[in-house]
């Protein structure tokens, strides 16, 4: 093998090292720090009722373009029947990736047949999210006791085309993210 196949099978392997590691970032939900934003997770199944009480997915996008603005990296969890409701038929997370314009990795469709909030509830826990819902949750409060801690869910609707968020003080905190956990 002559000095240059060496270097470009160096060069080759390096690269499948780096596609690698960029992989398996992903997979664990770790961000490079620049890109690094507060996660924060909003019921898509709930929040698409807030305008006019009608299944929109219009509702979600305005709630996932307010809660950039604001810094955060939004996450959406759907019930596996939001395809249904909105458009007539099943939608997998490419399909509201691509109409929300969010990475397929920050949607979840929960599988048929299982109920969303448990998913959702162990997703924010495993993120230190917060929940944008009108849920309450109720049934889930011995499981995910962090529900019960003021801020953890945020309530809102949609009102006049604009987004309002009943919280006090929606700044992406790490502080206050760590509270909400702990």
């Amino acid at each position: 093998m002559s000095g240059e196949d060496l270097i470009l099978l160096g060069l080759f392997g390096l690269g499948m090292l780096c596609i690698l590691v960029a992989l398996l970032r992903r997979r664990k939900g770790t961000r490079p720090e620049a890109d690094r934003k507060p996660w924060i997770l909003v019921d898509g199944s709930n929040v698409m009722h807030w305008q006019d009480s009608t299944p929109q997915l219009a509702a979600v996008q305005r709630v996932v373009d307010d809660l950039k603005a604001r810094g955060f990296a939004p996450g959406v969890v759907f019930d596996a029947n939001a395809g249904w409701k909105l458009s007539g038929k099943y939608l997998k997370e490419s399909d509201f990736a691509r109409m929300l314009a969010l990475p397929q990795d920050q949607l979840l469709v929960v599988p048929k047949g299982t109920q969303a909030d448990p998913w959702l509830l162990a997703t924010a826990r495993d993120f230190k999210a917060r929940v944008v819902t009108n849920d309450r949750f109720r049934d889930w409060v011995a499981d995910y006791p962090e529900i019960s801690v003021p801020g953890f869910l945020i309530r809102g609707e949609i009102r006049e085309g604009k987004v309002w968020l009943k919280t006090p003080d929606l700044a992406p905190d790490p502080e206050t993210t760590k509270a909400v956990t702990a």
